[in-house]
């Protein structure tokens, strides 16, 4: 029962309304009150957002099998448990290979710097006979040449600290306990909560916020979904080609290039770079070169042209610029916490800067006709 008062000058009560103040002071503090939680649990935060998106991810799976007649907390625990089973044979099967893999990288990279700053020194000839010595002169070369080699060397060693330490970056407690448990509670209350969060919706505004996160889920589950899809098929493909082409780190910038494939056009290109380089180490001619090139120009024309448009078509609306803004921006400020939640509220503002563009151009401040005289 709403709160009464009694109207001005008569003897009747008149329901209580908020003023516009009062709204947008509500809307402030929420989000307010949101970003202050991120910033002082950051922390600890890690777990269940990554729980959350574990939820959010599965959520459609369980509610078909509540349909199909079993219980919600049956199906939640099924699926969780064949994600924990999903990721733990994965990294049985994986990490050992990458790491054996760090190892031979480690072993090789003194020829590997050899190759490639001979191969680098015989083009670098070729460009100063075609070019002139004014234009590559002897110490631009040797330049060159000296950060090349202390680059290549530095990625290696980088790399197999990287690999080799990675699971020294989570801590291992949260990750293995706490996010699948989090993520069964999640799932087996996802429409419930859901359903308490819509009932706390001004009442006002219910049906405008209800639509915009129908938009929201729309473009975020679209994105998610498909992308996820996206960076494993990209995955199994780059690991495949680049082993059967015999490059010795095949299987680890392969992976990596799928997984970085969520971030558009850094995967490939981080992919590329690296496989390149790997196959003058490994061979010191172009011939591994062209097989390298050939093998990521299908993979980003089988990506646009097929992977994309039928995993996320036109139902995504999320420009490469910015999503890839978001990721950056979330991961400085927040560090993998911040990676989680980017594309989340990408997806949101961008649902909400159309919502203000419709309302914009509806609008006396868009179709007031110009001045025609002073």
């Amino acid at each position: 029962m709403s709160e009464q008062i009694p109207a001005p000058g008569r003897g009747r009560a008149a329901p209580l309304v908020a003023t516009r103040r009062q709204r947008a002071m509500l809307s402030f503090g929420v989000l307010a009150a949101l970003l202050l939680a991120i910033w002082l649990f950051a922390d600890i935060l890690t777990p269940f957002v990554l729980a959350g998106c574990v939820a959010y991810f599965l959520d459609p799976l369980a509610t078909r099998m509540t349909r199909l007649g079993m219980p919600r907390s049956l199906a939640a625990v099924l699926l969780v448990i064949l994600m924990v089973l999903a990721v733990l044979l994965a990294l049985l099967l994986l990490y050992p290979l990458i790491v054996s893999q760090m190892a031979v990288l480690l072993t090789a990279l003194p020829s590997y710097v050899t190759s490639i700053t001979a191969t680098l020194r015989e083009l670098l000839d070729r460009l100063q006979e075609a070019a002139g010595p004014d234009v590559v002169g002897p110490r631009l070369r040797e330049l060159i040449l000296a950060q090349v080699g202390a680059m290549v060397s530095w990625l290696g060693t980088a790399a197999t600290r990287l690999i080799g330490g990675g699971l020294a970056l989570f801590n291992v407690f949260t990750l293995a306990i706490v996010t699948p448990v989090m993520s069964f509670y999640l799932l087996r209350d996802w429409p419930s909560m859901m359903a308490r969060i819509e009932s706390w919706m001004p009442r006002r505004s219910a049906s405008t916020l209800r639509q915009l996160a129908r938009d929201i889920d729309r473009v975020l589950s679209a994105w998610l979904r498909g992308q996820m899809l996206c960076c494993l098929i990209l995955c199994v493909y780059y690991a495949v080609a680049l082993t059967a082409i015999g490059l010795d780190l095949g299987l680890t910038v392969g992976l990596m290039s799928g997984i970085l494939s969520f971030i558009p056009y850094v995967g490939s290109m981080t992919g590329l770079v690296l496989s390149v380089l790997l196959a003058v180490g490994q061979w010191g001619d172009w011939n591994g070169v062209v097989w390298v090139l050939a093998i990521f120009f299908t993979g980003q024309a089988v990506e646009g042209y097929i992977i994309y448009p039928r995993l996320l078509g036109d139902r995504v609306h999320l420009h490469a610029v910015w999503v890839i803004f978001a990721l950056f921006a979330g991961g400085v400020a927040f560090g993998f916490l911040g990676v989680l939640l980017a594309v989340p509220i990408a997806a949101a503002m961008g649902v909400l800067a159309r919502y203000w563009l419709r309302r914009y151009l509806e609008s006396p401040l868009y179709l007031d006709p110009p001045r025609t005289g002073m």
